[in-house]
């Protein structure tokens, strides 16, 4: 009300001052409504600014998500192929086994035969000798 004291200096009828003080309080009271109004619009403005923050975060949250899903596929698809490499090393090397199992039967058979043909070349009891001479090597 500073506006009070500044205008009772200035001489003035009483009729003249009440209007003055009407006008006075009538743009005091518009300016209420208009800070009423700013008021609202802050209002409204911090309502959406609430709701972005809001939409923003669930989209952070909806990205987080998909990059965890992403992760846990990539570390699935890798597992898999993991496997399937592994499954695949232990096959060949189960075959690389058999046939070198089947040519070391091959050659210790080849062995026996060949032992054999000299004990009965030399006229020898062949079987006896072929057998601790297998059983030596």
């Amino acid at each position: 009300m500073a506006h009070v004291y500044r205008f009772y200096e200035i001489p003035m009828s009483k009729s003249m001052r009440g209007l003055c003080k009407e006008e006075d309080y009538t743009f005091l009271g518009n300016s209420g409504n208009i800070c009423k109004v700013q008021t609202s619009e802050s209002e409204e403005e911090e309502i959406a600014c609430r709701e972005e923050r809001v939409r923003r975060q669930m989209e952070r949250e909806k990205k987080e998500r998909e990059r965890l899903r992403q992760l846990e596929e990539s570390k699935k698809e890798k597992e898999e192929r993991w496997r399937s490499h592994v499954a695949q090393l232990t096959s060949s090397q189960e075959k690389i086994l058999q046939q070198r199992l089947d040519r070391i039967r091959k050659f210790r058979e080849f062995q026996r035969q060949v032992l054999l043909d000299e004990a009965e070349a030399e006229g020898e009891a062949g079987q006896d000798r072929v057998d601790h001479a297998m059983a030596r090597i």
